[in-house]
Formats: C-alpha cells, structure tokens, sequence
C-alpha cells in the first residue's frame, strides 16, 4: 500500500507539488497521470525517498519514507526518469550489479537476470554497453534492475516511452501479473490508451494539485476525453495554408 497526507514539494517560491493526499491499495496498479511540469516526477521521487516533503508525511508498505530511507529503498524497484545507468557496463554487468546492491546470491542473481532478459527480449544485446544502447534497450535494462529483487511496491516514470508494441505487451502482462501478486504498481505515463487498458486507479494531478482520483472504472467517458477535461485541452491551431495549393507563380 502506498500513502500520503498533505505531502506537499517547494522549490523556493514555487509549488511543486501542493497538499497531496492519497491511498493506494496493495495490488493496485496507479496511473498517475498530468501534463509535463504538473508534479509527477515530484511526487514520484518523494515516494521514493529520493526528495524530502517540504511538509506532510508519505508510507509505502507500512514504511515511513522519510524515517526508513533505506529499508524503502530495499523493498521497492524504481524505473526513474534519468534511468540511472552507466555508460561502460554492458546491460547484463547492469543486472548482476544489481544483485550484488540487493544481496542477492550469485546463482540467484545469474538465473533472475536471463529469465528479464529473455522476458524483456534483450537477450541478443546482454554484452551492449549502454553507451551503445538505443533508448529504447536502456529503458528496457533500467525496467529489468528494477525487477530483479523482486520488489513489493514498484515505481516507473514513462514505462510505455519508446518501446515497441511488442514489449509494451509484455510489460502490461507483467504489470497485472505482479498486481495480481499483491505488488503494488505506480506509474505515470502520457500513453492513455495504455493507461485505460492497465491501470486499476487513476489519479489525475494539474499544477501540483490532485484533481482526480477514482477506480479506473468509474470513468464515465473515455480516459482519453476525461484528461482532457480536467487537466489539458490539446491547442488548436486553423493553419489553413498547410496543404493548400500554392499561390500562382509559387513554387
């Protein structure tokens, strides 16, 4: 389960992310959705122990995440923005260091990581170093170390971003298998057809303030319809000389 009360993030003068208050049951798989600059990427950190609240207190699985940093950070996988990985390792040197930071054994460890590789089908490119990875294979190697120690409560900014389809299926299945585990999932993503077919919960955030929050089925109309009306309209711009014949003596 993950929850908090009035977790609020300043940056000086600027609010973040303001008086957040939200429960997320265990098997639950939370989107939590808002435009670029809304606080998603805040309040994903706070979760995760990685950016103090300015005020209010947030728990994941029974954790209080600003008293037990590092117990959190042992009971949770993290796909993080930036994804965290280092140029001169190869992406399967990525999965056994992970091992070795979790404590897991190296039999253990060896047999985790060529079952995500195959999974996540980055078995061809195990001996890529990152530096040579496109961003897709680096998304997918950050999402594997994520998975490795087998974590309780699991975090991915932008999981869907730049993956191909078959890997996105493949990360909704095992997104709902872990649900189903009692793993409890949040993400944020900008990919609402995914979102609506996956997530259980929908939390919706604007300018650092929840503006939704309910079971994704008791979305009236499409997700895609209901962001829209809460949170952004896309811009319309009449650009009515695009596809339009060119002036006599144009070229």
């Amino acid at each position: 389960m993950i929850s908090c009360r009035g977790l609020t993030r300043r940056f000086g003068t600027f609010t973040a992310v303001d008086n957040l208050t939200l429960d997320i049951p265990a098997g639950a798989i939370c989107a939590f959705l808002g435009p670029n600059g809304a606080g998603k990427s805040t309040t994903l950190k706070m979760l995760t122990g990685l950016l103090p609240p300015s005020a209010g207190r947030a728990e994941v699985r029974g954790l209080d995440v600003a008293a037990r940093p590092l117990e959190l950070k042992r009971r949770i996988g993290v796909l993080p923005e930036e994804l965290g990985l280092f140029d001169d390792l190869t992406v399967e040197e990525h999965l056994l260091l992970t091992g070795d930071v979790y404590g897991l054994d190296r039999r253990q460890t060896r047999e985790r990581t060529g079952q995500l590789l195959r999974a996540l089908s980055l078995e061809h490119g195990r001996r890529t170093f990152a530096r040579a990875c496109s961003h897709g294979m680096r998304k997918k190697t950050a999402l594997a170390m994520a998975l490795l120690p087998n974590p309780r409560a699991l975090f991915l900014d932008e999981p869907f971003e730049a993956v191909d389809p078959a890997t996105s299926r493949i990360l909704r299945d095992l997104l709902e298998t872990l649900a189903r585990r009692g793993v409890t999932v949040f993400l944020t993503s900008h990919i609402l057809a995914l979102v609506e077919r996956v997530a259980t919960q929908v939390v919706m955030i604007r300018q650092g303030k929840m503006v939704w929050n309910s079971p994704t089925a008791e979305i009236a109309s499409s997700l895609e319809d209901h962001y829209f009306d809460l949170v952004e309209s896309p811009a319309v711009e009449n650009l009515e000389w695009l596809g339009a014949p060119p002036a006599s003596g144009q070229p």
